[in-house]
This record gives structure tokens, sequence and C-alpha cells, in this order.
């Protein structure tokens, strides 16, 4: 108040300005897009419950439960204290969740910024203080003599730019939708980072199966070949049949060695996730027996699932931000209006700078009316019109994408229930057949050609049952994202990171950089 009184006039820049919010603003006012009108995600709607193969790993009974809301901790339903161990540390320390978490504050605090240098006059303080010398002919005085004198002054300036065609909240609007944006970026890479965890860790699980099952096969390969070799010590078989059992044993070997460099890949895959060195990283082995399969599985409504998304919230967001583009672009073709005021005062010494007689003030307006600028504004709002055109088609793309990962999703899940019941039937009577034709060989009534084949069919029956296994576990879980992954119910905030547990903050890879700060707000 003390300002106003001191500076009338400037009193007159508050009502102008409330004009100019009120005022109305060019450019199209943004329009949430229709949710697609269907009413199922599959042409010919999936069974409400699924095969189920008892006492088998991953072969749990599944229902759907339709308009069923999603825990924002899923994983949580496969009930594997190591896996949400897993995924704490990961949402602790990852990287990249990280960046997409500082990429957020960043956007929220450029909404902060433009609020300020948008909605605000701009009010500066300047001071001055020189010495100077002018000639007395400067002042139409006789003789060669001058002046010497010291000079002071202090300002206070203004300026507003009157936001009369809404460039100014269109400015905002499309900041504040890039924050959204970036929300909802960060929003994925936290189900990104959740749901591959997930799959790596069965993917993990199952290589350990079929580490395992393979080993067990190879070791009765081996001691099929020493029989062999013996029997070709007494004329019973021929060196054929110890060839080829020897070079059924290698290939096994072979087998064996690539589940062994996979499952270090993979191991190495969650040790990333957690935001740790392969080196240094102490992963907990996970067995698929371990793992319960969540018996309930929701299936949210077609309408629900473009809010339930991050990547279609993400590209509304997008398609926002554009949307505003136009209208700024469509007021910078009009006039702009510009208020500035100044008060301060002038003096020869700083005793006399505040008395009487040194105050100076000024207020002034200017009308700026693009004429001719070589057709550069026009080409400007044309170009934000294509972004908007193609933010509109990226979300269309995505709308679509999300569709058909949910309707993969319900597909696998029923083909992979049918699967497993079929694998787990050709693995028993593959193993019956087996162990059968190996009796017979023995009492030397079979052939080693039978005996050959039907312990190649065992061991693919085998491995195909174990990944069939795997695949109703990671479906389950594929689900899920597709839906969204439920983070609507998290309260947390996605990027959990603390001081204390950041493991590459002890490696040189972070050398110089700051560690994340937890009391910036985040928008959940």
């Amino acid at each position: 108040m003390f300002f106003l009184k001191s500076f009338p006039r400037l009193h007159l820049l508050l009502p102008l300005m409330a004009a100019a919010l009120s005022a109305c603003a060019v450019g199209p006012d943004f329009k949430q897009p229709d949710v697609p009108k269907v009413v199922g995600f599959t042409k010919t709607p999936v069974s409400e419950k699924l095969a189920t193969v008892p006492d088998v790993p991953g072969g749990t009974p599944q229902e759907f439960v339709k308009d069923a809301d999603i825990s924002a901790q899923w994983w949580e339903l496969y009930k594997s204290p190591q896996l949400n161990a897993l995924i704490k540390k990961a949402l602790q320390q990852n990287p990249t969740l990280g960046a997409a978490d500082a990429a957020l504050r960043s956007a929220q605090e450029n909404v902060n910024a433009q609020i300020g240098g948008q909605y605000f006059p701009a009010v500066g303080l300047r001071a001055n203080g020189s010495r100077q010398q002018t000639p007395n002919a400067a002042f139409g005085l006789p003789g060669n003599g001058s002046n010497i004198y010291n000079l002071y002054n202090t300002t206070v300036n203004v300026s507003y730019k009157l936001d009369v065609f809404g460039g100014a909240r269109r400015t905002v609007e499309s900041a504040r939708a890039q924050a959204e944006y970036q929300q909802f970026q960060l929003e994925a890479a936290y189900l990104s980072l959740t749901s591959n965890i997930v799959a790596s860790a069965i993917r993990e699980a199952a290589l350990e199966a079929q580490l395992k099952a393979t080993d067990e096969i190879l070791k009765a390969q081996e001691n099929l070949a020493e029989l062999t070799e013996q029997q070709l010590q007494i004329g019973t078989v021929s060196k054929v049949d110890v060839t080829s059992q020897q070079a059924l044993v290698a290939n096994t070997q072979g087998d064996l060695i690539g589940y062994e460099k996979n499952l270090s890949i993979t191991r190495n895959q969650l040790a990333i996730y957690t935001g740790e060195l392969p080196g240094n990283a102490d992963i907990a082995a996970f067995n698929l027996s371990t793992l319960n399969l969540p018996s309930k599985l929701p299936l949210s409504l077609p309408s629900n699932l473009v809010r339930q998304r991050p990547d279609i919230r993400a590209a509304e967001a997008q398609l926002k931000s554009t949307n505003a583009l136009v209208g700024v672009a469509t007021a910078n073709l009009l006039p702009q209006v510009n208020l500035t005021a100044a008060m301060g005062s002038e003096a020869l010494t700083t005793g006399a700078l505040f008395g009487p007689g040194a105050a100076l003030w000024s207020v002034g307006g200017g009308l700026f009316q693009p004429l001719f600028q070589g057709g550069q504004l026009q080409a400007q709002r044309r170009g934000a019109m294509a972004n908007y055109d193609q933010a509109v088609y990226q979300y269309q793309a995505t709308v679509l994408n999300a569709f058909k990962e949910v309707a993969d999703a319900l597909r696998a899940l029923d083909t992979g229930a049918r699967s497993l019941k079929a694998a787990s039937n050709a693995e028993r009577y593959a193993y019956e057949t087996l162990d059968l034709v190996q009796q017979q060989y023995k009492l030397g009534t079979q052939s080693y050609l039978a005996v050959l084949y039907y312990q190649s069919q065992y061991q693919q029956a085998k491995i195909k049952s174990i990944q069939a296994q795997a695949t109703r576990f990671s479906d389950t879980a594929a689900l899920f994202a597709a839906l969204g992954g439920g983070w609507w119910n998290r309260e947390a905030p996605a990027f959990q990171a603390h001081s204390e547990s950041n493991s590459l903050s002890n490696a040189d890879l972070t050398n110089g950089l700051s560690k994340n700060s937890n009391d910036t707000p985040r928008e959940n």
C-alpha cells in the first residue's frame, strides 16, 4: 500500500490487469477425446474361468472379475518376499525412474515460472551513482570552464503485458499440460519398471527350472551313454549307437550352456533394474514352485482404460499442450499492449536523494500490431496446428496400441491356460513312454533308436512344460500392466529414493551428481 500511495498512477494498472485476465483467450479450447465406443476388448469374449492343471506351478484356477480395481502393488499377489524386496529396492535406486522424477519436478517449476512471468507485472529496482564532468558550453555559459559533480538516482520500474487475447493464459496452459505429461511419463516409467522386474524374475525362475531339468536329463543321457559303451564291448550294439548317444549328450550340454548364459543375462538385467552394478548386486533366486499365481484377474471396462493407462494420459496431455500452443500462435498475430511505469528520485548528493524536489516518475503504454514479418507469424501458427494434428494421431495410435495389448493379454491368458494343460499331459506321457522304452531296452526287447527318439521327445516336452508354466505367470503380469498397473491407488511417490540407499552413490558413475531432493512436492 505504501508503494501505491507513493506512486498514485500505478493503481491504474490493477483494473487493466484484471480486465486482461478476464478476457477471452483466442485459439481452440481443449476438449477431452471421446472414449472409444466398444463393449469388449476382444472380438469374441474370453472364458470367464480359465483351464486349470492341479499340482503344477502356474496351474492355479483363474477367473476374470469384471470392473475390478487394481491394487497399486499388484505384484504382491505373487506372494514372493524376494520379488517384493527387489521392486522396493528398484523404486529407490533405479536411475531411469529417478530421471523421470526429476523431469517432472523440472516441468512443475516451469509452470511456476510461467505463472510468475505471464500473470504478474515485472518489478525491478535500479540504483546508480556516477561522477560526471560537464563543460559550461553544455549549459550555454561562456568560458572554457566545466562543472564536476556527482549524480545519484534510484528507480523502481514496473512493466506489464496485458493478456488481452489470452496468449499468456495459453502459455501457462501449455506448461501445465507439459507438467501433466511428465507426471504420466513418470507413471509409465514406474509401470514399465515394476512389470519388467516381475517378467524378468519369472524368466529367471523359468531358466533356473529349465537348467535343472536339462541337467537331470543330461545325467540320464550320460548314464545311458556309459551303458551303451558297455554293450558295445560285448557286441550287442553298434558303434553308431554309441556315437548317436554321445552326440545327444553333447547337444544337451550345449543347451545347458545356453541356459547358463541366459540365466546370467537375466540376473544382470535384474541388477540394473535395481540400480546396481551386476558385479555388486545380490539378486535372490526365484523358483516357479514358490510363486503364487493370482486367482482373481481384473477386467476393467474398456471405457476406463483411457483413464488408467499412463501412456494414454501422457498422449492426452501432449494433445492439450499442443492445442494451447495454437492459441499462443494465434495471439501473436493480434495487437500486443504493454504498460510501463517508473518511480524514483535523482539528486546530486545521497542526502538529497529522497528529499523534496528529487522525485521523478513516469507512466506509459504501448500498442504493437504486427503488420508484416515475412509470413513468420502465420507460418508459426500453421506449424502449431500441424503439431496439434500430429498429437491427435499419436493419441489415436497410443489408444489403439493400448487396446491391442489388453486384447493380446486376455487371449494369451486363455490360450496359455490350455497350453499348460496340454504341455503337462505331454510331459507326463513322454516320461512314462521313455521309462517303458528304457526298461525294454535294458531287457533287449527294444531298439536303441527307440530310446534315442523318446529321450529327445521327453526333453522337449519337459522344457515346453516349464515354459508353459512360466507363461501363465508372465501373461498374468502382462494383463496387470496392460490395464494400467493401479498407479491411481498408490499413496507413495513413484520414485522413493532416500539418501542412504542409493547403491550407485558409492560408484564412480555418480561422481559429481547431486542426490535426489525429497523436499519438492510431487503430484500423484
